[in-house]
């Protein structure tokens, strides 16, 4: 009987050793996000620029100047940050000067 319980505790502490490894592993990853770039088939539907100033205006006529990711409500950092993550790209980095269509003014 002892080898059996001895057996089942190892297997135990070998199991909830994995399953830590995993965890700290899945939240690394989740801790590192990425990146938008423009040429991502979403940001390039959206006609996302990481340099707003390279938005095509003929293509998108409701562009100024003035607006910037940094100014979007959708921007989830601060306005000096010089990357965020945005909610409508699922969270993974957005550049402060970028822009794309879905820019919506923030509240002052």
């Amino acid at each position: 009987m002892m080898n059996t319980r001895r057996v089942f505790i190892m297997q135990s502490l070998t199991g909830a050793s994995a399953l830590a490894a995993l965890g700290l592993a899945a939240t690394a990853s989740a801790e590192a996000p990425v990146a938008v770039v423009d040429t991502d088939p979403q940001a390039m539907a959206l006609g996302y620029k990481t340099d707003g100033s390279k938005t095509d205006v003929k293509k998108y006529p409701s562009y100024a100047a003035n607006q910037s990711c940094s100014a979007c409500v959708l921007f989830q950092g601060k306005p000096k940050d010089m990357t965020a993550s945005c909610a409508i790209f699922g969270n993974k980095l957005v550049a402060q000067k970028g822009w794309c269509s879905a820019w919506a003014k923030k509240a002052a």
